[in-house]
């Protein structure tokens, strides 16, 4: 049986084991340049057993940002990075850049810069409507991976994850539900997919096959029902839209593997984390009129869905049918059991977030017992700290009331 815990091939590197640190956005570059906070953040999951630490979320232009606060890829940004790629190295570890545009997530106020989608759809950060993407557009677009791609490699990442995910741009743009479009950017699912493949291929050709490459791509939105059999105009993008778009971007060979995910950060964003809903905590992480939104709103917009362990797998098993490609599962992976069962059900490597959060060294007390179990309750509270300083409040001792 594999273990874990052995190395692995994901395209040119070699793994020292099957885990990694997944992209969970930090907080902690004010100034949208990289902090030692941030270094010390990556270099303790490193120290902690992970094959792979990744930083998120690193935006490709100013505008494709959460909020102003966030890295975008730019010369000046290098040095910093170069800080933090040296401290993971240092642990034994590698390192993974999270490229991508925040499209209508995109804080456009506190950009000072409009968000961008496939046509004039709602920013509720900026509390605006998007630019609509054009067409004639596109190729900057493209441009500003490949110039993000290049950065990143030069400040030593060792890979590089694509986010088609969440209904960010590019995972816009593969929503039926959001993307209106009559172009050949919209309409058919190949249409509808043809940003993710050009900007894929646009980073490949940036990096050439000294880095490996993978996309972080939705499975469900969270939007209607989730299994197969139920795609439609009104579900969003669905399973089998997304075990379809796989096989394009299978066949077109430039990625090393896939992450799959699910959720909506415009539409549904605890579709994918699983767990209680932490809508009081939210709502006291912002001010104003979005506070007073997310008080009368967080229970439609925050749902509650049971946690189990592995909770993602019934999904990722339909695109574990549909590709060959190496797969990274995600999603409730805290201990030795959902590894093996992650291994055995043809899944190549986990990605871990929240449990890391709480113990960073868990993989290390793991592999040394395999009987160890995660501290981690699954509350979510660590979801709104992403606004100050991505934290385990009850790991820090912050977390003294509900926050639901």
């Amino acid at each position: 049986m594999t273990s874990p815990f052995s190395p692995a091939a994901l395209g040119p590197l070699t793994l020292r084991n099957r885990l990694i640190k997944c992209a969970t956005f930090e907080g902690m570059t004010p100034e949208a340049l990289v902090t030692d906070e941030l270094i010390e953040f990556h270099r303790e999951h490193a120290a902690g057993g992970v094959a792979v630490s990744t930083l998120a979320y690193c935006a490709i232009s100013p505008e494709g940002r959460t909020d102003r606060h966030q890295i975008w890829m730019r010369p000046e940004a290098v040095p910093g990075l170069r800080r933090l790629t040296d401290a993971v190295h240092a642990e034994g570890a590698l390192a993974a850049a999270q490229l991508g545009h925040a499209g209508a997530v995109a804080n456009s106020v506190s950009n000072r810069a409009a968000a961008l989608g496939p046509g004039r759809i709602p920013a509720p950060m900026g509390m605006s409507l998007t630019h609509k993407l054009a067409q004639d557009e596109i190729p900057a677009l493209r441009a500003k991976f490949a110039d993000a791609a290049r950065l990143a490699v030069d400040s030593g990442f060792d890979a590089l994850e694509v986010h088609c995910g969440h209904n960010y741009l590019i995972s816009s743009f593969l929503s039926p539900l959001l993307n209106h479009r009559r172009d050949g950017y919209g309409g058919s699912l190949a249409n509808r997919a043809r940003l993710a493949r050009e900007v894929i291929e646009t980073v490949r050709e940036a990096v050439g096959d000294r880095v490996a490459v993978w996309a972080k791509l939705n499975l469900y939105d969270g939007v209607g029902t989730p299994g197969p059999g139920h795609s439609s105009r009104l579900s969003g993008f669905n399973v089998d839209e997304a075990c379809a778009v796989a096989q394009l971007l299978e066949s077109d060979g430039h990625l090393d593997a896939i992450e799959p995910t699910a959720g909506s950060s415009l539409l549904n964003p605890m579709y994918l984390f699983h767990g209680r809903a932490p809508r009081k905590a939210f709502a006291n992480a912002f001010h104003g009129a979005m506070k007073a939104g997310l008080q009368v709103a967080g229970p439609i917009f925050l749902k509650h869905y049971p946690y189990t362990d592995a909770y993602l797998l019934p999904l990722a098993r339909e695109l574990r049918k549909a590709v060959d490609l190496p797969l990274i599962l995600l999603g409730g992976i805290t201990d030795r059991a959902s590894m093996d069962l992650a291994l055995d059900e043809g899944f190549d490597f986990m990605a871990m977030g929240r449990a890391l959060l709480r113990e960073p060294d868990l993989p290390l007390r793991i592999e040394a017992d395999p009987s160890t179990e995660s501290l981690c309750t699954h509350c979510n509270l660590c979801m709104p700290t992403i606004y100050s300083s991505t934290r385990c409040p009850i790991r820090t001792g912050e977390a003294t009331a509900p926050g639901w």
